[in-house]
């Protein structure tokens, strides 16, 4: 049991998302602040790291921290786009993709993270300046994912990707502290 918590605290270090049974304009807010400024976060603790330490992992079997920002990156893109699906389309079922499997491909194992780091910038600018443009009607636009076959909302997915930010960033301070030594 230990060890199963153990792991489960590695992979998830601030614990799952948690969507709140109602979300006020001020978890929006709090929200959106995340995405913002989540390129100036993941910059800041990776700036300076060298090739061995983009190399560490969160946790056994877990990815590096080169694969981390790469995933965040596709991961990001692929949310902007289904908020404008969402936002143009009828409930549109969105298109999932593999992301182990993404992580696993050449430049998800690169030790650039530049191209990602500048993708991430230019995707958050432009999601944060989506988002905050946002009315009732816009947070109430939903998708469908079909992996689940789920409908979402936009207002709750703005805070799932909140949580995806921190999520990560905590992966690689945890990679950090760590010396990618578990």
């Amino acid at each position: 049991m230990e060890n199963n918590f153990n792991l489960e605290k590695l992979k998830f270090p601030i614990g799952r998302f948690q969507k709140p049974d109602s979300i006020t304009e001020n978890d929006l807010k709090i929200w959106i602040e995340v995405i913002q400024n989540f390129p100036i976060k993941i910059m800041h603790l990776t700036s300076n790291l060298s090739v061995e330490e983009l190399h560490w992992v969160y946790r056994p079997e877990g990815w590096s921290i080169k694969q981390v920002v790469h995933h965040c990156a596709d991961s990001h893109m692929n949310s902007f786009i289904r908020f404008k699906l969402a936002l143009t389309e009828d409930v549109p079922t969105i298109k999932p993709y593999q992301e182990a499997k993404w992580a696993e491909l050449a430049d998800s194992k690169s030790d650039n993270i530049l191209p990602s780091i500048q993708i991430i910038e230019g995707v958050h600018s432009r999601w944060a300046l989506l988002l905050k443009s946002f009315g009732e009607k816009e947070l109430k636009k939903q998708f469908i994912h079909p992996a689940n076959n789920k409908t979402s909302c936009l207002d709750e997915i703005i805070g799932l990707y909140a949580w995806h930010c921190n999520h990560h960033l905590a992966h690689i301070y945890q990679a950090l502290i760590n010396k990618g030594q578990f």
